[in-house]
């Protein structure tokens, strides 16, 4: 196997190797050009171009370089190393500064911390710094060492193999996590990368790609990356407005028990029913419905040529007005009951993905056929190993998202493609290619009370084995082909 980041360019700007080994900081780079190219694809992978971006502890400039920014600004104390970065990156901007210290007055919508916090004597006075240079939609990014490599990486020092750093501390998760939260951040996800960062032909290949994956062997890396954000202010629910959209096909018997059981919800409640070609009377019956209730904010719209739930589900965001979007299985086997919950979470901001989750409370009988519940079961721990954040249920059909952010989920399909009739995948791979923070709601799961389901346990059961294969390539093994 071949990795294809050993063809990627470490030095650029016309610097040349000769050069970078006569002193300057750029030699050590240049040395272990196999790990940084693996330290670049991480962050250009977790980090969209065009943003703005903060880098402390910038170095040479090149990871900087590398993520794209559409405004770059980079700090670090070696006054030799901001040098060579502005000479050359100059279309960025670099600083002299010391962390503790840090004096910049704008924010910043990505913040890059590429293990430098060990070299910090007081880790939470630079977070509760790096907190002012952010909004409320920031992310910081932060990688680490494992302190399981802590003797080895002092050995490559001592061997002018790696730069010798004169103070470092060895930080586990856990600590790392408390600090942040000390600072006012909250951890979103984590990912463990690089088991060897030396270009040994075959054994790097099999250690990086395959091996660095695996439970147990994760343990091991070299390099952790944690995600984090500030903790967003509390949202009053009077001052929300909720769009609630309703796939449905052939479920008449079911439209009016929505519309009296879905409940009023912030300052304003719209209810969308996307009808997908019923032949069972549910347009009749809906807009019977809308009649009968001047008082609420229901509306009808047709997939026309569309199919499945997702072309539903995206049909019915497009023409949403609120603030907050929310989807509501017809069926009603997820209870609407339960959607004041998921708002009270996105409001107080518990996450900014919200998924229900049938799977925590005990199901009533015939709600769940036994192999979907194992299915289903299985699926949650393969999604949360493929993914980084928890799901224990997948396929719940009550999702929450703002509408800003499924805008930006929209922008950016194209990556993973129009794959997914159901629309939970492509509304779950695009919240974690945006970085947002998950979190399960649980529901009370009910047996359908009219009409018959329309997934088909096999075909759809093949078509969750086709996107687990799909998320592991685009998501688990891209951040290693970059």
């Amino acid at each position: 196997m071949v990795d294809a980041l050993s063809h990627m360019p470490v030095v650029s700007s016309g610097i040349s190797k000769q050069q970078a080994e006569e002193g300057d900081p750029l030699c050590w780079r240049i040395r272990n050009a196999y790990y940084y190219q693996w330290l670049d694809s991480i962050y250009k992978f977790a980090i969209p171009p065009g943003s703005r971006v903060l880098h402390i502890g910038c170095e040479c400039g090149d990871l900087l370089e590398a993520v794209q920014p559409c405004y770059g600004v980079g700090v670090d104390i070696d006054p030799a190393a901001v040098a060579l970065a502005e000479k050359r990156f100059p279309h960025l901007n670099f600083q002299v500064q010391d962390p503790h210290e840090l004096d910049i007055d704008e924010t910043f919508d990505n913040i890059i911390i590429a293990n430098s916090i060990g070299q910090w004597h007081d880790v939470q006075n630079v977070f509760d710094i790096i907190h002012g240079v952010t909004t409320q939609d920031s992310r910081i990014f932060i990688t680490y060492y494992n302190y399981l490599w802590e003797g080895i990486l002092q050995l490559a020092s001592q061997l002018r193999m790696r730069r010798t750093v004169p103070y470092q501390n060895w930080l586990p998760f856990e600590d790392v996590a408390n600090l942040l939260h000390l600072s006012g951040f909250d951890v979103i996800r984590t990912a463990s990368y690089v088991m060897l960062p030396k270009p040994i032909p075959v054994l790097a290949s099999l250690c990086n790609n395959i091996l660095s994956l695996l439970p147990g062997f994760r343990s091991l890396n070299l390099i952790t990356l944690l995600v984090a954000r500030p903790l967003p202010a509390i949202r009053p629910e009077s001052k929300v407005s909720v769009s609630v959209v309703v796939p449905c096909r052939n479920e008449q018997g079911n439209i009016n028990e929505a519309v009296r059981r879905i409940p009023s919800m912030g300052k304003e409640t719209e209810i969308i029913f996307v009808d997908g070609k019923s032949t069972d009377g549910t347009v009749a019956e809906i807009e019977r419905q809308i009649k009968a209730h001047p008082e609420r904010n229901i509306r009808l719209i047709h997939q026309d040529e569309g199919v499945g739930k997702g072309d539903a589900v995206r049909k019915g965001f497009a023409v949403a007005r609120g603030k907050v979007l929310v989807i509501q299985d017809a069926d009603l086997t997820a209870p609407p009951e339960d959607l004041p919950k998921f708002l009270r979470a996105w409001c107080q901001g518990k996450g900014e993905f919200i998924n229900g989750s049938r799977l925590v409370y005990p199901l009533e009988r015939q709600a769940m056929r036994f192999m979907n519940l194992i299915a289903n079961k299985l699926f949650g721990v393969l999604f949360t190993w493929l993914l980084g954040q928890r799901f224990r249920d997948t396929l719940c059909g009550t999702k929450m998202i703002s509408r800003k952010h499924y805008e930006r989920i929209a922008a950016n399909r194209e990556f993973f493609g129009d794959f997914d009739p159901f629309g939970d995948f492509d509304l779950i791979f695009g919240a974690i290619m945006q970085n947002l923070k998950v979190i399960e709601v649980p529901v009370r799961y009910q047996p359908r009370t009219y009409g018959k389901t329309n997934i088909s346990r096999f075909r759809h059961g093949w078509l969750l084995l086709k996107m687990s294969w799909l998320a592991f390539r685009k998501i688990k093994w891209l951040k290693r082909k970059l």
